[in-house]
């Protein structure tokens, strides 16, 4: 007899964990792997950050339980930053501090969902967008953007896939796994759409939003008539390089913010208390290492745009943000016995001892995803690998 729940085993592995675990167990096996599988920066928490976090353990009065939602000066100084940098105008009542941006989105599916009800996901997406839909019982509706339009659905397709069980819609942008990014005329497109269906929740993802290479950023709760149906996701591990830290939080209509603190309050509570005093710092202080970072990241898109591009069969466009690549491999599938992405991402790590991971749990599987948060050294290493491996299925 199974005793593990339907939801359980229903629910699929994250791609990217997987690949990573792979990945690590062929280095402790001793194999040279360079790992551009996981979406997770290559530099140090800025020193001023852990400083930040240091001086609250001095302080002493960070031992205890945090609220739920978070610290109030922490959710004011996120709420300053909606209204500085979004031209959005969440109070602090409206904002949810999680333990990162994944429990922020668990917490709004299992807010909103009943069964059966559906939620527009915008293709490729996240890997775990569709897991936690589905974990809250709704059902996945995919409209998916091709590389000639760099990845981006547009109106038409929402509209198609609209349905009077529509409950949400979700998108990140800039995009993981693309790196995509939406424009103000895209977000305008959509909101026209969204315009005859009041009811309908917009969930932007907007956890890469400081590593952006191509201008503003913008929010689409920001357009008229948004805000109040808008929840914008956001935290401290892709721009601040905070991954471990483990802090998220979410701007959302009241209704809806203290739905997902109650949803909050029986799982996990509130957030690390020092990690938050961090995530204070970091709003309230210089973006100078965040800045230096994103430029990194610009030189290394530029050198790696540079190598894939010059591979024969591999098709790849430019990103505008975030740090990754989302290149169309398909030209190698039927070639000794590589029949999908999968399958080239093993072949990758077996014969070039390069981690990758296959764009099939994005929601994509003629694509791999390649994460450039890496050295500039190790990344011309790769590539030159991958480019080696894949003349011999020529």
């Amino acid at each position: 007899m199974d005793l593990l729940s339907k939801r359980i085993n229903d629910m699929v592995e994250s791609s990217t964990l997987a690949m990573a675990a792979k990945a690590r167990e062929m280095k402790q096996k001793g194999f040279d792997v360079i790992s551009l599988s996981l979406g997770e920066p290559d530099f140090s928490t800025p020193k001023h950050i852990q400083e930040g976090a240091k001086q609250a353990i001095d302080d002493g009065k960070y031992f205890s339980y945090a609220p739920v939602n978070g610290y109030l000066d922490l959710r004011k100084a996120i709420s300053e930053k909606f209204k500085r940098e979004n031209n959005l105008n969440y109070k602090p009542e409206q904002v949810v501090v999680s333990n990162g941006a994944k429990q922020s989105l668990a917490n709004l599916f299992l807010a909103l969902l009943n069964p059966g009800d559906e939620v527009i996901i915008y293709a490729p997406y996240w890997v775990s967008y569709p897991a936690l839909v589905e974990l809250a019982e709704g059902e996945c509706t995919f409209i998916k953007g091709d590389i000639k339009d760099d990845f981006k659905a547009n109106a038409a397709q929402l509209q198609e896939a609209i349905t009077n069980k529509t409950k949400a819609v979700i998108f990140s942008s800039p995009c993981n796994p693309t790196g995509s990014i939406f424009s103000k005329d895209d977000f305008e497109a959509m909101v026209k759409v969204l315009s005859d269906y009041p009811k309908i929740i917009v969930i932007a993802d907007e956890i890469y939003e400081l590593i952006n290479f191509v201008g503003a950023h913008v929010s689409i709760g920001s357009l008229p008539g948004m805000q109040e149906r808008t929840v914008t996701v956001n935290g401290f591990a892709k721009g601040f390089a905070m991954t471990g830290w483990r802090v998220g939080y979410i701007g959302a209509p009241l209704w809806l913010a203290t739905a997902a603190n109650k949803i909050q309050g029986q799982i996990t509570s509130a957030n690390c208390s020092i990690a938050q005093r961090a995530a204070f710092t970091a709003l309230t202080s210089t973006k100078e290492a965040s800045k230096a970072m994103v430029n990194a990241y610009y030189q290394r898109r530029q050198v790696v745009y540079g190598l894939l591009e010059k591979i024969p069969g591999v098709e790849v466009n430019m990103p505008q943000g975030a740090f990754y690549f989302f290149p169309n491999v398909s030209n190698y599938f039927g070639k000794q016995g590589i029949h999908n992405a999968t399958d080239l991402c093993v072949y990758l790590l077996d014969e070039a001892h390069v981690s990758l991971v296959s764009g099939e749990g994005f929601g994509e599987p003629d694509c791999v995803r390649l994460s450039y948060a890496a050295s500039e050294k190790n990344l011309k290493i790769a590539v030159d690998r991958i480019a080696r491996a894949l003349k011999k299925l020529i």
